[in-house]
């Protein structure tokens, strides 16, 4: 059997002792991400019955899993290129966000209807390079963005996840010319480490 290196022992130790894998393993849920946009969705009212919600970066299906929980008649399509765990009536696309191959069937469910809600929990393949993994998530953010500019109807929501570093604030600024009410915010669930934070976008613009 192969010897562990260092950091995959820090990392399952710090997995051992993460409150929120523990709770997400004592109550069921697919991963301990349910909790972030939980604490998200409860701060910021997003998810409600019967919307028509985009989930980008959805495996392995924690997102997936509080949005079945909460949408209650609406549509939920989620996207991603590894395995969902979801539920029947769930759309899973596999395939990469942006993908015009996923676009399209995006565009075939929605069927001339528009989206409530836009949510993207997609991360890039970390190279190490800060600087090339800070440029990856900004182009990711951009997709995100062009959902809601072809999906999304007025009034609508988008929340992100992104990372601190060059080219947030300049995007988040922008942002506001397309939203009414743009704010980044940090929930309990994420750990305190990570460079990672949520734009929280509501009101969308439109045209």
């Amino acid at each position: 059997m192969a010897k562990r290196s260092k950091s995959s022992d820090r990392w399952l130790q710090r997995q051992r002792k993460d409150y929120f894998v523990r709770q997400a393993q004592d109550g069921g849920q697919i991963s301990r991400a349910h909790f972030k946009l939980e604490q998200i969705d409860k701060r910021y009212r997003l998810v409600q019955g019967k919307q028509r919600v985009l989930e980008l970066g959805a495996a392995p299906g924690g997102w997936t899993h509080y949005l079945e929980n909460k949408l209650n008649g609406g549509m939920l399509i989620a996207v991603d290129p590894l395995p969902i765990t979801s539920g029947q009536h769930t759309h899973v696309i596999e395939g990469l966000a942006g993908d015009p191959a996923v676009d399209g069937e995006i565009e075939r469910l929605l069927d001339g209807t528009q989206l409530d809600l836009v949510l993207s929990d997609m991360a890039p393949n970390i190279s190490g390079v800060r600087t090339v993994d800070q440029a990856r998530a900004m182009d990711l953010a951009d997709i995100s963005l062009e959902s809601c500019q072809r999906w999304l109807k007025v009034g609508g929501a988008m929340t992100i996840k992104a990372f601190q570093g060059e080219g947030l604030d300049d995007w988040v600024a922008g942002l506001r010319n397309v939203f009414s009410k743009v704010q980044i915010t940090k929930p309990k669930a994420s750990r305190s480490e990570s460079r990672e934070v949520f734009v929280v976008a509501q009101g969308f613009r439109g045209e």
